[in-house]
């Protein structure tokens, strides 16, 4: 499954990368966010991997995060692999004014054993997911609002 998604973002690109970047900052929105511990290379370097984990409807979720590319404050492109899932998410930001930010996702998705049956009944999940972090940070980076006070 493949989709693009996208929002304007009311704040300059270097606010934004500074928001988007920081790994402290994924709490803030990320629902469900655990932690994220580097597990090989370093942090934010190409090839790096990332263990991340989520709580999500009481069930907790570990995936690995691999960096493929990092060349914000324009592109930020990773996969996540989860039991059963593969994720290739890459990320565009655009500077369209002196205060705006539009950022773009292209997003693939491949699921294998049990998860593949609810990736070909529910696909509509995975892209409110997306969209759902997108509208999180966005409130956080324009507003300072954290999915921690909801």
């Amino acid at each position: 499954m493949k989709y693009e998604q996208k929002i304007t973002i009311n704040k300059p690109i270097d606010e934004v990368i500074e928001k988007f970047s920081d790994p402290d900052s994924l709490k803030h929105w990320q629902q469900g966010f655990i932690f994220m511990k580097p597990i090989n290379g370093v942090l934010g370097e190409e090839g790096s991997q990332n263990l991340l984990k989520f709580s999500i409807k009481g069930r907790e979720i570990e995936m690995t995060e691999t960096i493929l590319a990092n060349e914000l404050p324009f592109k930020y492109e990773a996969t996540y692999t989860a039991r059963g899932v593969w994720n290739q998410q890459a990320n565009y930001f655009e500077q369209i004014d002196s205060g705006k930010t539009v950022w773009r996702t292209h997003n693939e998705f491949r699921f294998s054993g049990f998860m593949k049956a609810i990736g070909m009944l529910m696909p509509g999940t995975f892209k409110d997911q997306s969209r759902q972090f997108m509208e999180d940070f966005k409130a956080f980076a324009e507003e300072g609002k954290s999915v921690l006070d909801q």
